[in-house]
């Protein structure tokens, strides 16, 4: 779904995944989701997800890191499955290197701001121009995603001023006293 300016997509637990699908027009996102499909006792297959209605899912969140070659493999199928995909980065290393995958978005979070009240786009304004330089390098399509402490209105104007295309919440709406009114301000 799109607002006046923005769209939006909510990626809930994976439990409740199929059934907020089911009732919101928002694009829905998976947190996480693999490659395989067969006897993998607790994996999240990426077939099952797009068969729930699922439009992209989230890789690498610094609470469920993969190795290189788990990102690649699954971002190969995600494409194949026609998913939306956002890789998450927590270092300009990562981005280099994750963006030779061409996902389509990736995700720069540094750690030490995840979850806390600085913003990314306050405490690290010049990381983000050099993750959008060493990103334009290597993909012409993937676009920035800032995540990281994000909690504002004005953060989410600032990475757009930097040339993010967007941000990543978490921590902000969930701790909001109400996460919908919450959702509406910083998108007015």
């Amino acid at each position: 779904m799109k607002s006046k300016k923005y769209e939006i997509a909510l990626a809930p637990s994976l439990l409740t995944t199929k059934e907020i699908r089911q009732k919101t027009t928002l694009l829905i996102y998976a947190q996480h989701g693999d490659r395989e499909l067969g006897a993998y006792t607790g994996s999240i297959p990426l077939e099952e997800l797009k068969q729930i209605g699922v439009k992209g899912i989230i890789l690498n969140h610094s609470e469920k890191q993969l190795y290189y070659s788990e990102i690649k493999n699954t971002l190969t199928l995600a494409k194949q499955l026609k998913l939306k995909t956002i890789v998450c980065a927590s270092t300009l290393y990562q981005i280099h290197r994750l963006a030779q995958l061409h996902p389509d978005y990736l995700a720069y979070e540094p750690k030490k701001l995840i979850g806390g009240k600085v913003s990314v786009t306050k405490a690290k304004p010049k990381l983000i121009l050099k993750a959008l330089e060493l990103l334009k390098k290597r993909s012409s399509h993937t676009k920035l995603v800032c995540g990281a402490g994000v909690h504002s209105r004005e953060d989410l104007g600032q990475a757009l001023l930097l040339g993010a295309e967007g941000v990543l919440l978490s921590h902000a709406v969930v701790k909001a006293k109400n996460p919908g009114e919450f959702l509406r301000k910083m998108l007015s």
